[in-house]
This record gives C-alpha cells, sequence and structure tokens, in this order.
C-alpha cells in the first residue's frame, strides 16, 4: 500500500475524507464498480432467460428450446457467482485498505503531535477513533461497488421494462425513489444521535483507560468499588445513547427489506393484471417479476448505503477533527539549523542554564515548575520557538528528528508498550544485548530482568502492568540511556526507590554518562549532593545555583526544602 498523507483539503469534511480514501485506490475502486455493475446487471439476466424459456419452451412446447434456455441460464447462473466472490474480494481489499490508511494516518498524525496530544485529546477518543471510527468509515466504501452497481442495474432495469410496459416502467422508476425518501429521516435522525453516541462513548474510553491504568493504586486505596459503581452508571448513559442510534437503525434495516418487498407485490400484482387482460406474456409476467425481485437487492444496497455514510459522516467528523489539531511549529518539518556540540541549553522562561558536559540537578519545591522546564526544553508539548536556546540557536529551527536524536525525555509517564523487555529497552532503535546489559545496569535494572523468568525475552503487558512502580521507572530510564543521546533530560527517575537504589542509580548515571550532558529534577539530597551543579527554582524562576554542600550554607530556601526532604525520607521511602 502506498501512503500519502491527506492534503488540507481532504479534510474539510467528512465526504471530502471519504474522497481521499477513494483517490487513493482509485483503480480498486473502478474494478470495484465494474465488478458491480455487471454482477447487479447479471442479476437481471435469469428472469429475462427463464421468460424466453416459459415463452419458446413451455409454451411453444419446444423441447430443444426449453433445454437450450435452461443451459444457458445454468452458465449465467454460474457467471454470476463468480462476478459475485470478485465482486466481494475486491470490497473486502477496499475496506481494508481504507481502514489501514486511516489508523496509519491517525498514528503519522499523532506522532507529529508528540506530548501535546495528551493535553488536547483524551487517550478514549484516541482509542475510539483507531478502533470503531476507521471501521464505520471503511464501511462506507462499500457504495462504491454495489452502490454504483445498483444504479447501474436499477436504470437498466427501468429501460427492459419500457420495452415491455410503460406503465410498469413509471411504477418502478416512481416507486424506488420513493423508498429513498422514506427512510431520508431516518438517515438524519441517525446522524444526529449517532454524533451524541460517539461523544458519551469516547468519554466512557476514557474512563476505562484511566481505570485501567490507575487500578493497583485504586485497589489499594479501597476505592475500586466506588469507581466501578460510577462506570456502571456512565455505561448506562452509554447504553440509553445506544438505543436512541439503535432505533432509526433497526428501522433502515427493516425497511431496507420490507419496503422492497412490498414494492415487489405491488409490482407482481399490477402485471399479473395486465397479463390476465392480455396486455402482456406470461413470459413477461415472469420476467417481471424476476427484474423486481431483482431489484429488491440494489434497493436494498442503496438503502444500507445510505445509512452506512450517515454513520460515516459521524464518525468521519471525529477523524477529521483529530487530524486537524494544529502541529507545533517545531515539527512542521521546516526547520533547518542543526546546534553545534551539546549546549549550553537555555531557558529564557525560568533562567535555568544546562552547561555541557555536567550532571545537573533541578530543585524546587513546585514539580509543576520542574516540569514545565523539562517539557520546555525537551521540546515537549509546546512551540518551542525562541525561548529556548541549545547552542545559540532556537530549539524550534531545529529539525524535529534530528532534535529528538540529540536530546532525550526520560518521563515517568512515558508509555511502555507491550512486547519483550529488550523491546522495551531498546524502543525505536535496533536491539543490541551487550548495550542492553549496560544501560540495565546503569539503570540499576539488571536486578529486574534476572527475577523475570525469560530474562531479556519475557514479555511485558502493555504499560508495565505486570511490573512494579519502581521496576517500570528503572525500566524507563535504561530506554533512555540505551539511546545514548548527547543531552538527556530525566524528570525525578529515582522517585520510586529505596534510598540504597537510588544512590546507586546516580553513582552508575555519572559513570556510564560520563561528559555527556545531564539534567536530572529531583529533591533528594542523595542526588543533588552526587550532582556536578544544582541549579534552585522559586515560583518558576532561578534563584540560585552551585553545589549542594555550598547551597546548604549559603540559600536558606534550599537548605529548608532539602531539611524537609531529609526529614521525610528518614521516616522510610518504599521500593516497589
Amino acid at each position: 500500500m502506498t501512503w500519502v498523507p491527506p492534503a488540507a483539503g481532504d479534510l474539510a469534511g467528512p465526504f471530502r475524507f471519504l474522497l481521499w480514501l477513494a483517490r487513493s485506490q482509485a483503480r480498486r475502486i473502478a474494478l470495484a464498480a465494474v465488478f458491480g455493475i455487471t454482477w447487479m446487471v447479471g442479476l437481471a439476466v435469469p428472469p429475462w432467460v427463464l421468460s424466453r424459456a416459459v415463452d419458446q419452451g413451455l409454451v411453444d412446447r419446444d423441447l430443444a428450446a426449453l433445454i437450450g434456455w435452461a443451459l444457458t441460464l445454468l452458465a449465467a447462473t454460474v457467471l454470476i457467482a463468480l462476478l459475485s466472490i470478485a465482486r466481494h474480494r475486491t470490497m473486502t481489499k477496499i475496506r481494508m485498505d481504507a481502514s489501514f490508511r486511516c489508523v496509519r494516518t491517525t498514528v503519522w498524525h499523532t506522532s507529529r503531535l508528540g506530548a501535546s496530544l495528551a493535553r488536547r485529546v483524551s487517550a478514549g477518543e484516541v482509542v475510539t477513533v483507531g478502533i470503531t471510527d476507521v471501521q464505520v468509515v471503511a464501511q462506507a466504501l462499500t457504495i462504491t461497488g454495489p452502490g454504483v452497481g445498483a444504479v447501474v442495474a436499477y436504470a437498466l432495469v427501468a429501460v427492459v421494462l419500457f420495452s415491455s410496459s410503460p406503465l410498469l416502467a413509471a411504477v418502478v422508476l416512481g416507486g424506488v425513489p420513493l423508498l429513498a425518501i422514506a427512510v431520508g429521516p431516518l438517515l438524519r435522525r441517525i446522524e444526529s444521535t449517532g454524533g451524541d453516541y460517539r461523544t458519551y462513548q469516547g468519554r466512557l474510553t476514557t474512563r476505562l483507560v484511566d481505570v485501567l491504568g490507575g487500578l493497583r493504586v485504586l485497589n489499594g486505596l479501597g476505592g475500586k468499588p466506588f469507581v466501578a459503581n460510577r462506570y456502571e452508571q456512565h455505561s448506562q448513559d452509554l447504553i440509553r445513547h445506544g438505543y436512541r442510534v439503535a432505533g432509526p437503525t433497526s428501522w433502515v434495516g427493516a425497511l431496507s427489506v420490507g419496503l422492497p418487498a412490498l414494492f415487489l407485490a405491488a409490482v407482481v400484482w399490477l402485471s399479473a393484471r395486465m397479463a390476465a387482460a392480455g396486455e402482456i406474456s406470461i413470459g413477461e409476467v415472469v420476467a417481471v417479476y424476476g427484474y423486481v425481485a431483482m431489484l429488491v437487492i440494489p434497493v436494498s444496497s442503496l438503502i444500507e448505503g445510505g445509512g452506512d455514510l450517515a454513520r460515516a459522516r459521524v464518525a468521519g467528523r471525529r477523524i477529521i477533527d483529530l487530524l486537524n489539531l494544529p502541529v507545533p511549529r517545531s515539527a512542521d518539518g521546516t526547520a533547518r539549523r542543526s546546534p553545534a556540540g551539546s549546549g549550553p541549553l537555555v531557558d529564557a522562561a525560568s533562567g535555568v542554564i544546562i552547561r555541557p558536559g555536567l550532571l545537573t540537578s533541578l530543585v524546587t519545591a513546585r514539580p509543576s515548575d520542574a516540569i514545565g522546564v523539562i517539557e520546555r526544553l525537551g521540546r515537549v508539548g509546546t512551540d518551542a520557538g525562541r525561548e529556548v536556546l541549545w547552542a545559540g540557536v532556537p530549539i524550534g529551527e531545529v529539525d524535529r528528528e534530528e532534535f529528538r536524536s540529540r536530546v532525550t525525555v526520560a518521563d515517568n509517564d512515558a508509555e511502555l508498550f507491550a512486547g519483550t523487555v529488550r523491546d522495551l529497552v531498546a524502543g525505536r532503535l535496533e536491539p543490541d544485548d551487550r548495550r542492553i546489559q549496560a544501560a540495565l545496569r546503569a539503570a540499576v535494572a539488571e536486578d529486574v530482568v534476572e527475577a523475570l523468568p525469560d530474562g531479556l525475552d519475557t514479555v511485558v503487558a502493555a504499560g508495565g502492568s505486570d511490573l512494579s512502580g519502581g521496576q517500570r521507572q528503572r525500566l524507563r530510564l535504561a530506554r533512555a540511556i540505551y539511546a545514548a543521546p548527547e543531552i538527556l533530560l530525566a524528570a525525578d527517575p529515582t522517585s520510586a526507590v529505596d534510598a540504597n537504589t537510588e544512590a546507586a542509580m546516580i553513582e552508575r548515571l555519572r559513570e556510564f554518562r560520563g561528559t555527556a550532558t545531564t539534567m536530572i529534577t529531583t529533591t533528594s539530597p542523595l542526588v543533588l549532593d552526587r550532582s556536578d551543579e544544582v541549579v534552585v527554582l522559586v515560583d518558576g524562576r532561578v534563584t540560585s545555583i552551585g553545589r549542594h554542600p555550598d547551597l546548604v550554607r549559603s540559600d536558606p530556601d534550599y537548605r529548608a526544602l532539602v531539611s524537609r526532604v531529609q526529614g521525610e525520607n528518614d521516616h522510610g521511602r518504599d521500593d516497589e
């Protein structure tokens, strides 16, 4: 599958997006239309052959003609079956291609959004788009095969009927549009109620993701029953909205079968009266019945296709809403400047300067201030223009791929995808067992792997849900270390481990990183004492810079903060 991202015009509306999906596989769509037309039109052949067999074989008592038309009917039936198989295979490929194309497009765009995605769209909304909406949109492309064939077959049957009886042709031409008009209000109701249902579905999925992510904490706090009751209440709300969508949807399904059947009965009754009056032959009555019975299929396809399009308009709107989220300016691929060396990295908003070759600790009483600095320096979730300089170059002007290869943010909330420990530590890089073992040792995580049944080949669940908090934290740090960036920005990487492990982690990190630039946010005296430089933030601004012993003597705010943390640590800190 050749994939090209949609242009801005393709995201102007749901139907423009559907048109882009169709254009992306134009040849297959054209083939599906050909198969759809030949299959639908082919369905009109057996009634015509059967009418010839009746008039020329049975009525005229001509055995040879009867056998000839019977063999023709058999051949036509076999050919129709083969066309049906080819049509179905082609439509399946179209749906799969559209589904994969939608998924790839959303994954591509969410990767460009980076960490800013979490602040704009809930996790449940992204999951619902990727699982539900793409399937609904892909299903709507079915209209390009059977839908086109239904229109052509409908017109052809009307022409054939006109040659037999203008009255019958007029009934057919006028009856089918009336069927479409009858289901029109239902399609509009599906669209309006489907939008509300889709909103509630996204919210409930978000709640489920949050619950699963915090299940251990909830269980420890005894809050699981309360959350379960709340989730049940919201599930019932979703069910009620689902009933509002299911009502008109079920009516569309029923009418797509029932109305064509009533239409068939009316036309057969009229043709029988005309045959009784001698206006048409018995064979033509059989043909008319076959034609109209055949029309049940294209009419049903058109009605069902209308329902698919109504649902696709709702689902497509959610997809393009996600795809239209603006990408941070630094991710648009227009940046070209490349900083020389590893620094310094300067955050103008806070006054923080990360000097190259040092292990720098950033300490503040408000964790949000430290996280803000990390996000700005690491170009996470911001437009990162000229407020951060790297070796004098605004990081917004640095190519994003280059920046990500040279600067790594180690975040305690970074996702752990399901897979082996080897793949988890290697991340997007090629796995090298020797380097992986070295990274694990630097993060004091070798004991984590040794305790697992298959070592590096052990499969870890999504999110690391089968690991403890301390184990997940050390594996995240190992992944960041394995990337070997020029600059490593680590957000409180020792917060979930005990004092002994923490001391080992900072010593090994210093040893492993050597003269590579490293910054850690922390309030731990153990880490601060082993840092080359400590930067103190108060109310988001730098107030002091120095080594830990000097700051303890000279900065009362720093001394008070460290003393309070030391007192808390004296009460003990549990690992994992």
